[in-house]
């Protein structure tokens, strides 16, 4: 196999309000107050090789990029235009500004971009927007990206990557996936795919629970699947501790995302 050509970092794997959540002490949030590992941001991705590519601009942005060491990027793709996903766009508007000094390009469905246009209509002239639909293909720094259906809120995708070594798919909002979707993606070396809930997911039509997510990925035939998008608060709160003691029963072929993990693609 040749070697890496990009990696693949987990900027943030949590949920919409984090772990630890401000308002919450249960058993995961007081987890996450004395274990930095186990303390969670909203879900966003950082894929990098000569350019930087973002998928999705959560709130927790600007403190994920310098976490990471990150000063420039090339490109953003959305996943969907919830507030997790996108409320962190705006840090990146005096990066355009005052060092890239060009508008930035992005990428996303008819929906996302409609709801970035309401909301951050004001920075215009910061992007350039492409919009993709689904099945669609384009490629950016030697990555092949394919959107593809996601069971969440209208114009979702989630995104496989394939480089010359490594394919990936990377679903952080989604519920049981459509054939279509799970098609294309069956036997892919890696899958991400969302397990919000921990026993009973309160909103199938649009999230996984854990449990649901694992049956999903390895019903494809994946090499490795990582759980992302875990809120630990719900359906009962579980640690991280005791989520990787469940894990522990599929050798190593389940994982958890966790914010800074990196992965050779």
């Amino acid at each position: 196999m040749k070697n890496a050509t990009h990696t693949f970092t987990f900027l943030g794997t949590g949920a919409g309000c984090g772990v630890p959540a401000f308002f919450c002490s249960c058993a995961a949030c007081e987890e996450a107050r004395t274990v930095p590992l186990a303390r969670r941001g909203c879900c966003g991705v950082l894929v990098e090789g000569q350019k930087r590519l973002l998928i999705d601009t959560p709130p927790d942005l600007r403190h994920q990029l310098l976490r990471e060491n990150i000063s420039s990027v090339d490109s953003l793709l959305f996943t969907h235009a919830h507030y997790d996903h996108v409320s962190g766009l705006g840090e990146l508007e005096y990066f355009v500004r005052l060092k890239r000094k060009s508008p930035l390009p992005l990428r996303g469905s008819a929906q996302a971009l409609e709801s970035i246009n309401k909301e951050f209509g004001y920075l215009t002239e910061c992007f350039s927007q492409t919009q993709i639909v689904a099945q669609e293909s384009f490629s950016f720094d030697g990555i092949t990206y394919t959107a593809l259906p996601a069971t969440h809120a209208p114009g979702t995708f989630g995104f496989l990557l394939e480089s010359p070594n490594t394919s990936l798919f990377y679903a952080s909002d989604t519920g049981s996936l459509c054939e279509e979707t799970r098609e294309r993606v069956m036997g892919v070396d890696i899958c991400v795919l969302d397990a919000t809930f921990w026993k009973k997911s309160w909103m199938p039509e649009s999230h996984f629970s854990a449990q649901e997510a694992i049956e999903e990925g390895l019903g494809m035939g994946v090499g490795t699947l990582y759980l992302t998008h875990l809120s630990m608060h719900y359906d009962e709160p579980i640690t991280c501790a005791g989520l990787e003691d469940y894990l522990a029963q599929y050798d190593g072929q389940v994982k958890l995302a966790y914010d800074g993990l990196r992965l050779n693609l």
